[in-house]
């Protein structure tokens, strides 16, 4: 049998989008697959960490059998290591049988980890044991047990930041990340959100006999502009959400505003709300962090500014430069034409750097020494998409 292309892997394996982003995780996912190579999967909660385990599994040898799923932090400390390694009969309170763990269920398939750095550090030890040689001890038993399980974990915390914190082991984390898959937010692929909106429509409409007669361009855009801090899952909440009470009507801007929590949105940046029960502190610190974040984006312009003006060094805090389009920018450096506004300056800049990288904003950001987000609002701005 022929291997299946990219798009055909995707429709039989349900990933979705075809950004950049998205094929390059579709890429290592088809390389992994036939192996038994252990796998991290990390990202952001909600960008769909168990779908990527999910089609690692299934395109895998031992597709045949279940991928067995744990949730590491809903398990309490106490009772961890019964249910990942079983337990013998009698071996605390309330262990009126022997039981099989997940790792014995999974024997001879798959087993997927989520949450990986809420794992103890006790049974971080357990399971390193299980990566190296598959031999693990039951609780309450001298016997050593072997499994043939094939591992895929994932976390949405950062496993190096918390080894320097001594919550998780330099050993495990070092054999975990044989590879390791990223799934960027969404908010860095928002050319997948129409996809991925055509996908939930369709399987909430189909499962629920709820009519759908389509979304206006503008309220795409809408969706598309948006934060989403919650990805993929807050956007199918958002979709679900739309369809039930918008029943059988097209989906308009407006209708989408009044879904979204438009304050966590980095194209429509707003102040945020005053709090129901009125206290002049916390309305000033909320209004505080809002200009705080304002601050930080004019200084990711006046750095990308004076990384154009060729003078090798940024910008401080304290040297003025104005943003407004059509301003002479004879300030800020002497190989720059003073009848050169800002905001052509910056419309070149960002347009060369995306046609270097082949449309790519994550390395065009890069370059430029802005967030993806700027860089995102910058093109919209421009009308550079």
């Amino acid at each position: 049998m022929e291997p299946l292309d990219r798009k055909q892997f995707q429709k039989k394996y349900g990933i979705i989008g075809s950004s950049l982003e998205i094929q390059e995780v579709v890429q290592i996912v088809q390389h992994v697959a036939p192996t038994d190579i252990t796998v991290l999967i990390t990202g952001e909660s909600g960008v769909g960490k168990e779908i990527v385990a999910q089609a690692i599994h299934n395109a895998g040898n031992r597709s045949k059998k279940e991928m067995v799923t744990v949730n590491c932090g809903a398990i309490p400390e106490g009772i961890i290591e019964s249910e990942l390694f079983g337990h013998e009969k009698g071996s605390f309170t309330g262990a009126v049988g022997e039981r099989k763990g997940y790792f014995e269920l999974a024997d001879g398939g798959t087993i997927f980890l989520d949450e990986i750095g809420e794992l103890p550090p006790a049974t971080q030890v357990k399971f390193l044991r299980i990566l190296e040689n598959g031999e693990f001890l039951r609780v309450g038993s001298s016997v050593a047990r072997k499994v043939d399980v094939r591992v895929i974990a994932a976390t949405n915390k950062d496993l190096e930041q918390e080894v320097r914190n001594g919550n998780f082991r330099q050993d495990l984390y070092y054999r975990l990340r044989s590879v390791n898959i990223r799934i960027p937010p969404l908010r860095d692929r928002r050319e997948d959100i129409p996809e991925l909106f055509e996908k939930f429509v369709a399987e909430f409409s189909e499962r629920n006999n709820i009519p759908f007669n389509g979304i206006t361009p503008e309220a795409m855009t809408e969706l598309q502009n948006y934060y989403w801090q919650g990805n993929v899952r807050e956007l199918r909440n958002v979709v679900e959400s739309m369809l039930v009470i918008e029943r059988g009507k097209k989906i308009e801007v407006d209708d989408v505003r009044r879904y979204l929590h438009t304050e966590h949105s980095g194209a429509q940046r707003m102040l945020p709300a005053l709090l129901q029960k009125h206290n002049d502190f916390d309305e000033r610190q909320l209004i505080l962090r809002a200009l705080i974040d304002m601050k930080a984006d004019i200084l990711e312009l006046k750095n990308m500014i004076a990384s154009i003006s060729g003078e090798g060094h940024p910008l401080s805090d304290h040297q003025p430069v104005m943003l407004q389009p059509g301003v002479s920018v004879k300030n800020i450096g002497s190989s720059v034409p003073e009848t050169l506004s800002i905001g052509e300056m910056e419309r070149r800049m960002i347009e060369n750097s995306l046609k270097k990288y082949h449309g790519n904003r994550r390395l065009a950001a890069n370059e430029l020494k802005i967030s993806e987000r700027t860089l995102y609002r910058k093109i919209k701005e421009y009308n550079l998409s």
